[in-house]
């Protein structure tokens, strides 16, 4: 049996990324897959059959709810690879654990973002040295 959330939240420390907490994330992350895939084919599906469109009106507006598919499309097609990536670290008995730091990630940052590879402390540093290089 998974644990759920509210379980998960309450573990104490020394059972990070446990056998059981991993069990859940795997499970999270194969639902967000699941998920993803879905809507990505419900979109296309929408896309490829436009409705009957009699005024300019009706075309401006499914030329913009088409537009903002196409966005959400692009975006989930990208985390795709993420998930994998998660699950793979799963499996390699890295995941939960930042990239960077060797540090622990977090149990409410993973449910937040299940794919995070970094801690929110070196994500937090990586996006303001990206902030000082653009200026």
């Amino acid at each position: 049996m998974t644990m759920t959330r509210d379980e998960i939240l309450q573990a104490p420390a020394d059972d990070y990324m446990n056998k059981a907490q991993l069990a859940f994330f795997r499970k999270l992350l194969e639902d967000l897959r699941t998920e993803t895939m879905d809507s990505i084919e419900s979109a296309k599906r929408q896309l490829a059959s436009p409705p009957e469109m009699n005024d300019e009106a009706d075309r401006a507006a499914y030329e913009e709810e088409s537009r903002l598919a196409l966005r959400i499309v692009d975006r989930e097609r990208r985390l795709l690879p993420k998930i994998e990536a998660a699950i793979k670290r799963i499996l390699n008995g890295d995941y939960g654990y930042c990239r960077e730091s060797g540090e622990p990630i977090g149990i409410p940052r993973l449910l937040a973002r299940p794919t995070a590879e970094l801690c929110a402390e070196v994500k937090t540093l990586n996006e303001r040295k990206e902030l000082n290089y653009r200026q």
